[in-house]
């Protein structure tokens, strides 16, 4: 670490320059690699964690911890779900999930087992003014096996080992959060599990459910503007009752977030009626599909489903709250180029495909079709099995 006051002056000075060409700009600077280093990560940092990147003297240990880490957003979220006096961050890692519980928290304990990431962590919460972090530099293990007092939350984000492909199961991450959870349960009341969205949700359940049964309170799908971010589970020491667990989709976006809930038991007992294309159209947002709630959004809302497995809805009426984006049919067309020049003048539109045997790639090049504009077609399987292009505009 270099975190002498002139070092952070030249990094400020040089904040929006180039860090490929200020590394290579020379100029007799002895630390210029190591400042190109810190203007990189300051400058994707601005909009992922700008409350570290407003603190002038933050220092970022490597790349990967902040590509890693949460985002301001999802972090303070996260606080949200939890409280109690004392917090434990088993798999500490940059510190932005522990410098936003501890806005909440009396005092958090930040525990990781590289010490680079750790000495980082300690000089950064002391620059954020949070003195009720205490810095364990040691793996999570041997917190367990000590513990300073009595922790009221345990907070884990296991990282997965594997390099490439999806990650199906908690033991494919590390640590094994489903082996570890009924020691963490027997010492604390809480524990909040943060997972990557690519880990499958229903297995995820199934793992927990088996490791400590009853415990799982809540599963929250996590978004930002429309892209899922992560999952977090919230179990509780003792049982929840009764034991069915919450299932919220959360998408942070603009101009507000949105929250959907339900339980699987209420999805799967869900009454949905399928129907043709009305007036209205309704695209659910990527934290809504990544939970399931196929039809517990139907039935909630009173909305129309177009096929079993097209995930659109419809209503002859606008329905205000609805969880994702919401359009106006304008018409409905065969999948070929002559019906959609009929509709399209300029030959241009925002393309999604729903339940449909090809991609957007492909029916973009058949439809000789340019993106952008202000219509949006959706190409769909409906109720009655047509393939059609819904040609629609935002409501």
């Amino acid at each position: 670490m270099i975190t002498s006051p002139d070092f952070f002056a030249f990094v400020a000075a040089h904040q929006a320059q180039d860090p490929a060409k200020l590394a290579l700009g020379g100029g007799g600077y002895p630390h210029l690699r190591e400042a190109a280093a810190q203007v990189a990560a300051r400058q994707k940092a601005k909009t992922k964690l700008p409350q570290w990147a407003a603190c002038p003297q933050i220092w970022f240990p490597d790349r990967l911890a902040l590509e890693q880490c949460s985002s301001e957003a999802t972090a303070r979220y996260k606080a949200s779900l939890v409280q109690g006096g004392v917090l434990a961050d088993l798999t500490g890692g940059l510190g932005v999930d522990a410098s936003f519980f501890a806005e909440r928290f009396k005092r958090v304990h930040y525990v990781e087992r590289q010490p680079a990431l750790a000495e980082a962590a300690a000089w950064n919460f002391a620059q954020l003014g949070l003195a009720n972090v205490t810095v364990h530099a040691q793996p999570g293990e041997d917190f367990l096996a000590q513990p300073p007092e009595p922790v009221d939350c345990f907070y884990l984000d296991p990282a997965r080992r594997a390099a490439q492909g999806r990650v199906f199961r908690l033991a494919d991450c590390e640590p094994d959060a489903a082996a570890w959870l009924p020691r963490l349960l027997a010492l604390a009341p809480q524990v909040l599990l943060k997972t990557s969205p690519l880990l499958d949700l229903e297995a995820a359940r199934r793992q927990l459910a088996q490791a400590v049964p009853g415990a799982l309170a809540q599963v929250v799908v996590l978004a930002v503007d429309n892209e899922c971010k992560e999952v977090l589970y919230l179990l509780n020491r003792p049982p929840t009752e009764p034991p069915e667990p919450e299932i919220r989709a959360v998408n942070l976006g603009r101009p507000a977030a949105t929250e959907f809930s339900f339980t699987l038991a209420q999805e799967q007992a869900a009454p949905v009626t399928l129907g043709l294309p009305d007036a209205y159209l309704y695209e659910p947002n990527a934290a809504v599909l990544k939970a399931g709630a196929f039809k517990s959004v139907a039935a909630q809302l009173g909305l129309t489903k177009l096929h079993p497995h097209t995930h659109l809805y419809t209503s002859p009426q606008p329905v205000a709250d609805f969880p994702g984006r919401r359009f106006r049919l304008k018409a409905v067309a065969k999948p070929d180029k002559k019906a959609l020049k009929a509709l399209l003048i300029k030959g241009q539109a925002n393309l999604t495909v729903r339940n449909f045997p090809q991609t957007v790639a492909q029916l973009r090049q058949q439809l000789v079709l340019r993106e952008g504009g202000p219509n949006y077609l959706f190409a769909c399987t409906l109720a009655d099995g047509r393939k059609v292009l819904l040609l629609t505009e935002p409501a």
